[in-house]
């Protein structure tokens, strides 16, 4: 049996979405289930490539609307094996208030199945692998994620400035997805209160942390227009880890 992970990049911009790629969106086919990471306007392409009946987990890191507008056109899906939300301990009432109206349809009139599965922070069961949480440091609450196959290691991490829970959850990982919202140099966004990490910043946290493979995601909108900055982004952290992809929407990589 093939127990590689593919990996979908759908949108790789923060904040906003430009000709450079849409908001956060991610999808990982795993031999036991597709997982999505978050859910920005990028959200709309994942019926491409969910083809199977699998268990279908999407897992929100924070509600920050980039991460979060999907939401309004999961009617355009029709998933026969219904779909698990997951979300922090506590977000689940404000899915529950999003997802109705005059905002958009509610999750009671979707044409499948969908349940709300609150995560706490460690080691959370109930899935067909194993998921640790930990809060980052991000404007408002935020998860990362470490998904445990069963024998590759994801890492999932966007919205967020260093903390020792990157670390936490990267430790040993096949892939390291994680924030690159800050120019190489650049040391604090335009929302001052809004931590978020440089190429520099996620290249240390992967050689610090052991990581096989490091990829670059959420490019904030406004500092990365092309995508050759986002290369250059790449060659900056290249300089503390060799291992770097810069991704760009409806890339595909193998774990």
């Amino acid at each position: 049996m093939n127990n590689d992970i593919t990996v979908h990049f759908l949108g790789t911009n923060g904040w906003f979405n430009t000709k450079t790629g849409d908001t956060t969106c991610h999808l990982l086919d795993s031999p036991n289930c597709y997982i999505i990471l978050d859910a920005g306007n990028a959200l709309y392409k994942v019926d491409k490539y969910i083809v199977k009946d699998k268990p279908i987990f999407l897992f929100l890191s924070h509600f920050h609307l980039d991460h979060i507008f999907g939401l309004h056109i999961l009617n355009k899906f029709e998933f026969k094996q219904g779909l698990t939300i997951c979300c922090y301990d506590g977000g689940g009432k404000i899915l529950h208030h999003l997802m109705k109206g005059p905002y958009t349809i509610p999750i009671n009139q979707l044409k499948y199945d969908v349940k709300i599965k609150e995560i706490s922070q460690g080691y959370n069961e109930g899935f067909p692998f194993m998921v640790k949480a930990q809060a980052l440091v991000h404007s408002t609450r935020c998860f990362g994620y470490r998904f445990e196959f069963e024998n590759r290691v994801v890492t999932y991490c966007t919205d967020t400035g260093l903390c020792s829970s990157i670390y936490d959850l990267a430790n040993n990982a096949n892939l390291l997805i994680a924030e690159c919202s800050l120019r190489p140099g650049q040391n604090k966004s335009k929302w001052a209160k809004n931590p978020h990490m440089s190429p520099k910043d996620a290249a240390f946290v992967a050689r610090d942390s052991n990581v096989k493979q490091l990829a670059l995601i959420h490019f904030d909108a406004d500092n990365y227009t092309t995508l050759e900055q986002r290369k250059k982004a790449a060659k900056e952290a290249e300089k503390y880890f060799p291992n770097v992809i810069f991704t760009q929407d409806d890339m595909v990589f193998e774990v």
